[in-house]
């Protein structure tokens, strides 16, 4: 949804030799670790619902909206779906492994993940990682690991970035002040990464910033102010996961004050500061909003260039549409931005899967494309989503900034009551599944439907209706490895196909 409230309130390369099995086909938040969120096989059709569950037992609707970020579900090779969910009012997590063909419940596993301090309720952090192993959040900023995630039963461990021993010498003071603040993300040899908060004092004096666990439980973090090289910086963004190049080298992720930040590149094995970049308005030059109600994180490219949404400053002077913005792999060259960033992470299209394109970049854009009713001084409800060209330009229809070239964009098919002729429901996704095979792209709306939108006649080919229209802060979908589809809308998971 948009920021209204806020505001006036490649395939998985396998290190570790000891795995033989096959990868994931769905590790978390936006597929891989590059965040590309590409289908492994070709989309089955919306033509039916296959089965349904709740990812929130109690949703907590505030003035017709659901302000809540549910974490993406992760996908096994053997097609087993592990599905967060909350389970409380305001707190209380599990994980629920289901058959992904038929939808029953293999195992369920409760965590005591306490959320840290918050405006819309956070996603809870969960990953797949390349060897098959369940990752999840744990009170006190442990992380738990469930192997064999397939079966009803499976060994579990707990680790500690700051190290189990020092955990198990004063449990209550950890469990009190250190909290996850990010989705999980793990590299091919299993390592794993997240932003945490800090909120008292602790034996091991942690500050809040950046976590790196091993396989074995060795932990290293940095503080937010050392990564970002800037001693005012004390968080890690809420809600972005990091992001890993190819060749797992560096990490990145945005740091901020809780308003505006940098984007930052880490060594991955030591998390020493290798790359920064100010995050900043393209249009006006000031200090770009970065917001914890956002579930914006890195998108690597292909080529490594990376690209990141933030929200304009003065807001709301792009329509709260915010930028896209796109740099380079070492974060010291300014490109393109795209026109817009809010709450998004954008998705990675082949150019072979737009037959329509001309021109000479490699790869494309998906990137939600709203333009909300009275969101700014142009906001005219024309609700689109778009495919952009990283390395062409336009000039921007809501600002006097270059931005990267709309090659295809689709407006939302149902009108929004009350509003003039042409507004439309919000698109409600923040990281959308391209699916190259089939040459389309899989995106939810706040009309209650999902669509599939084929980039071959740019149109909404397909829909199927899962329930009545809802306000919520944004959403993914999903392919998994017999081409279901899943989506989640209105708190509830669907598995839709053939």
């Amino acid at each position: 949804m948009k920021t209204t409230w806020l505001v006036t309130v490649a395939s998985v390369v396998l290190a570790n030799a000891a795995w033989a099995g096959p990868a994931p086909e769905w590790r978390g938040y936006g597929g891989d670790e590059q965040h590309n969120a590409q289908a492994p096989v070709a989309a089955q059709s919306l033509a039916h619902l296959h089965w349904t569950t709740p990812v929130d037992l109690h949703p907590q609707n505030q003035g017709g909206e659901l302000l809540i970020h549910y974490a993406a579900s992760m996908i096994t090779a053997a097609n087993t779906v592990l599905v967060p969910v909350k389970t409380g009012t305001s707190g209380g997590f599990r994980i629920e492994a289901h058959n992904g063909a038929t939808g029953a419940l293999i195992w369920l596993r409760n965590s005591k993940y306490v959320l840290p301090p918050h405006d819309w309720t956070p996603s809870f952090p969960a990953h797949l990682t390349a060897q098959n192993n369940l990752v999840f959040a744990g009170p006190g900023g442990l992380v738990d690991e469930r192997k064999t995630p397939d079966s009803a039963k499976g060994k579990e461990i707990e680790l500690a970035f700051y190290g189990l021993a020092n955990y198990k010498a004063d449990k209550a003071a950890y469990d009190a002040n250190v909290m996850i603040s990010t989705p999980l993300t793990a590299d091919n040899a299993g390592d794993v990464y997240f932003g945490f908060v800090i909120t008292g004092a602790t034996p091991a004096n942690l500050s809040s910033g950046v976590a790196r666990i091993t396989p074995d439980g060795k932990g290293t973090w940095i503080s937010a102010g050392k990564a970002a090289k800037d001693s005012s910086m004390t968080e890690v963004a809420q809600n972005c996961a990091p992001a890993i190049s190819q060749d797992q080298s560096t990490v990145y992720i945005t740091i901020s004050n809780g308003s505006s930040g940098y984007l930052v590149g880490l060594d991955s094995r030591t998390l020493k500061p290798k790359y920064r970049a100010t995050l900043k308005d393209p249009s006006s030059g000031e200090l770009a909003w970065v917001f914890d109600d956002s579930s914006a994180s890195p998108t690597i490219g292909p080529d490594g260039d990376l690209y990141y949404g933030v929200l304009e400053n003065p807001f709301p002077n792009h329509d709260d549409r915010g930028w896209l913005l796109h740099f380079d792999s070492t974060l010291s060259k300014k490109k393109t931005p795209g026109s817009f960033g809010w709450d998004d992470t954008v998705s990675v299209v082949p150019a072979s899967a737009v037959p329509s394109y001309t021109g000479t970049s490699s790869y494309l854009l998906m990137t939600k494309y709203n333009n909300y009713y009275e969101g700014g001084p142009d906001g005219d409800g024309h609700n689109k989503i778009a495919i952009l060209d990283p390395d062409a330009t336009q000039q921007d229809e809501y600002s006097d900034a270059t931005v990267m070239k709309e090659i295809l964009t689709i407006l939302g098919p149902t009108q929004y009551p009350g509003e003039p002729p042409g507004s439309v429901y919000e698109w409600c996704i923040n990281s959308a599944v391209v699916d190259p095979i089939s040459q389309a792209v899989i995106a939810n709306s706040e009309d209650g439907h999902v669509y599939v939108w084929s980039l071959v006649t740019n149109t909404l080919s397909q829909v199927l209706d899962l329930n009545l229209p809802e306000g919520e802060a944004y959403t993914t979908t999903i392919i998994g490895p017999d081409g279901t589809i899943y989506a989640v809308n209105n708190a509830q998971l669907y598995a839709i196909g053939n």
